[in-house]
């Protein structure tokens, strides 16, 4: 009976092991595939492309903006949600945290419908003299839509870290929500900050779907890399690869960032010795 069991055991530990190899092999597929598809000679001249450089810095200016506005609009949000205070939380987190399970397209319709000049505001933004579908603005609205959620609920979890005897020590010395939570919460929760910053910042610099039904796909002004990858690839199948790999080294590299930098630890930062 032992002897089965243990021979039951080596079999199943041999599944598992299989498995979980079939899925690391299945995962880093698709990547070396891209890596293999062009030579590093070729790869590397390709990057002063025009149209390369066109679409990176347009990525990059408007991930940038995507990831600052996430950052104000986000943090005041994260502590609220953190310190448990806010009427409906559970209908609030839910909200926040849809961007992430809806279809992109979805998302770029809704931003269409909302702010388009048929959309619910796209009366009073007419009358302002502003028209945001198919502009630079539409990608960074359409980037911040999907990355909010990765910053908020990194912080958010990162607040929730927090040794609540520090921010009972604050009230002690009486000092003010602001106060404790700029001198307490914020040092405290910082690496989960930064790590949720990074991580809203990858997630908009990849964002496809949700730009181009909102945005467009115009070379120069909507044209990010996801997009000039699509374009390229019907056309320029060594421009498209060119950009494909570019953007698979900037999310890995900032992915294994994260686990190897001390903010990989998403909050969970050494408590000082005095906490005011």
């Amino acid at each position: 009976m032992r002897r089965l069991r243990g021979i039951l055991g080596v079999a199943l530990r041999a599944a598992a092991l299989v498995a979980a190899g079939s899925l690391i092999a299945f995962l880093a597929l698709p990547p070396l595939a891209l890596v293999l598809r062009i030579a590093p000679a070729s790869l590397l001249s390709r990057f002063t492309d025009p149209v390369v450089l066109e679409a990176l810095r347009l990525s990059l200016v408007t991930s940038v903006g995507a990831t600052l506005l996430v950052v104000v609009l986000g943090l005041p949000l994260a502590y609220g949600l953190a310190s448990r205070r806010v009427r409906g939380q559970s209908w609030i987190e839910a909200l926040v945290d849809l961007p992430m399970v809806l279809p992109p397209t979805v998302a770029g319709a809704g931003l269409l419908f909302a702010f388009g000049r048929a959309g619910l505001l796209g009366g009073a933004l007419g009358g302002l003299g502003l028209s945001i579908p198919f502009t630079t603005l539409a990608v960074v609205l359409a980037q911040t839509f999907v990355a909010a959620p990765f910053f908020v609920s990194t912080v958010v979890a990162g607040l929730r870290e927090v040794e609540p005897r520090y921010v009972e020590l604050a009230a002690t010395l009486r000092a003010s929500p602001a106060t404790t939570f700029l001198k307490v919460m914020l040092p405290l929760s910082l690496p989960s900050i930064v790590a949720g910053a990074v991580m809203a910042w990858a997630r908009a610099l990849g964002e496809f779907g949700a730009t181009i039904t909102f945005a467009g796909n115009l070379p120069g002004v909507t044209r990010t890399l996801p997009l000039a990858v699509y374009t390229a690839l019907q056309s320029d199948l060594e421009a498209a690869v060119t950009l494909a790999v570019l953007l698979l080294v900037v999310s890995f590299v900032v992915l294994l960032g994260l686990r190897w930098s001390p903010v990989g630890t998403l909050g969970r930062a050494r408590a000082p010795r005095r906490a005011v």
